[in-house]
């Protein structure tokens, strides 16, 4: 179970290297409408909270903090400073849930149980889920690059046009890239391999030059 488990994330990360991605790209990810939902929000508790501070100053009530009491601007600075920590920590882990839905969606994974399962896990472990998400997911569908079908990351072939998406060792069977001369775990040659495979495939091998 350990060795399978353990061969799954080393075909998830070879394969997730042919991802051109960006973190900018990775925040587009984030419903926008998510993001305008919490800048209100923060806006809105912002001026209640303050508000409320101001009010109790001039009446005598509970201030915060209890010591600033006779300096409310002091007060009124440090109860925002909270209210912002405290939305930026709130916000932080909504972008997180929201980023894992839309990707999850992307990656051809179940969005639903991944944002569950990562929610689960938030109240005690924090980040934790986040971060056990981003070793196992799936890579992001891509171009065939024979007939620019797109095609999930779970194809050897391509369902249009059968085309050899992940080429393995003929020896060991480790998969191996389509730029590799050489496998890497196994030194077997790997560039007859391939041109048998052109010719089975009816693509005439590049003649050498002397």
């Amino acid at each position: 179970m350990s060795d399978s488990f353990n061969q799954r994330l080393r075909m998830i990360r070879f394969r997730r290297k042919k991802e051109r991605t960006r973190f900018r790209d990775e925040l587009r990810v984030i419903p926008r409408w998510l993001i305008w939902t919490c800048v209100p929000l923060y806006i809105v508790a912002l001026i209640v909270g303050v508000s409320i501070n101001l009010l109790h100053i001039q009446t005598g009530g509970d201030v915060f903090p209890p010591e600033l009491i006779h300096q409310p601007l002091l007060a009124c600075l440090a109860l925002a400073g909270v209210i912002t920590a405290v939305s930026i920590f709130l916000s932080c882990w909504l972008f997180m849930l929201g980023y894992i839905y839309r990707d999850a969606k992307r990656r051809g994974m179940s969005p639903a149980l991944w944002t569950v399962l990562v929610l689960i896990l938030s109240p005690a472990y924090l980040f934790i889920g986040l971060i056990i998400y981003l070793l196992v997911r799936e890579p992001l569908p891509y171009t065939c690059p024979q007939c620019s079908a797109t095609v999930s990351a779970r194809f050897n072939f391509c369902p249009s046009c059968k085309y050899n998406l992940h080429p393995a060792c003929a020896k060991c069977q480790h998969e191996v890239s389509d730029t590799d001369k050489f496998c890497a775990y196994c030194g077997a040659d790997l560039v007859p391999a391939k041109a048998e495979e052109n010719s089975v495939e009816g693509i005439a091998p590049r003649p050498e030059i002397a």
